[in-house]
């Protein structure tokens, strides 16, 4: 696949890569082979926040050579981990690091509710006005919590650059992420059989609100489901985004890529 895309979400910190993989080398060749010009590598918690930066950084100067694709870093406490606190969060935003594009993934996760629900919540809004502070985009993470997402965001003010990472609702969902501002991202899951109500806001969601992710090493898209998941594997979910949407493969690559250069500055 000839055509440019950008990874907007994925993880290829030390600790997610898994499967035979020695280090990143890897991942990144493979996703400039396959027309990857930039990926999002986004943290979870403190170390992963600065591996991210770390990445990008080693990236720029060369170090893996030229013919990977550029990578920014988003740097954030998952709701998995709002327990730690964002203190170590707000150090690395103080260091100013031009490699640094946007704050999270944070949020809500109501479904696995590693963390109890006001610690997530103290955290998530803590997040936003880290991304008001340091005028970031933020970039959340959301799963059974819709109610509680949409009242702490109305509190706390929807930063003019935000995205809804690996989007998992369907078209009311999106309708409601639309209209607070919100961009919306599409993982793999838009290719799951089991998920015609992703698809259905996929459909929705017009080209300039739009945007793909791998979230790898999770959730590989049809035809790799079961594989670890990797950023050379965007083109499939932008092939199924435009399935959804009825549209030229081309006409999906080129406004998600328009969409991430915008908001992550890559």
């Amino acid at each position: 696949m000839s055509t440019t895309w950008i990874d907007s979400h994925c993880h290829l910190q030390e600790r997610y890569l898994t499967d035979g993989e020695l280090d990143v080398e890897g991942p990144l060749r493979r996703a400039g082979e396959q027309g990857i010009s930039a990926l999002i590598c986004v943290g979870t918690d403190a170390d992963t926040s600065r591996q991210a930066i770390a990445l990008a950084s080693d990236v720029s100067k060369g170090t893996f050579g030229t013919l990977v694709p550029v990578v920014r870093a988003v740097v954030g406490l998952h709701p998995h981990e709002a327990t730690s606190g964002t203190a170590e969060i707000e150090e690395l935003l103080a260091t100013g690091s031009e490699h640094i594009a946007g704050v999270g993934e944070c949020g809500l996760d109501y479904f696995y509710e590693h963390s109890p629900r006001d610690d997530q919540q103290r955290t998530f809004a803590a997040q936003i006005g880290l991304a008001h502070t340091y005028k970031l985009p933020l970039v959340i993470h959301a799963r059974d919590a819709w109610d509680d997402l949409f009242t702490i965001l109305e509190s706390e003010g929807v930063p003019p650059l935000t995205v809804l990472h690996c989007f998992t609702g369907g078209p009311a969902e999106a309708e409601r992420c639309l209209a607070a501002g919100m961009t919306v991202s599409f993982s793999g899951i838009v290719s799951f059989p089991k998920a015609p109500e992703v698809r259905e806001a996929a459909a929705t969601v017009p080209l300039d609100r739009l945007l793909i992710e791998t979230d790898s090493p999770f959730l590989a898209p049809v035809p790799h489901r079961g594989k670890q998941n990797e950023p050379s594997y965007v083109p499939f979910v932008g092939m199924a985004v435009a399935q959804a949407k009825g549209l030229l493969l081309e006409e999906v690559a080129e406004a998600t890529t328009r969409n991430a250069r915008k908001i992550f500055g890559c």
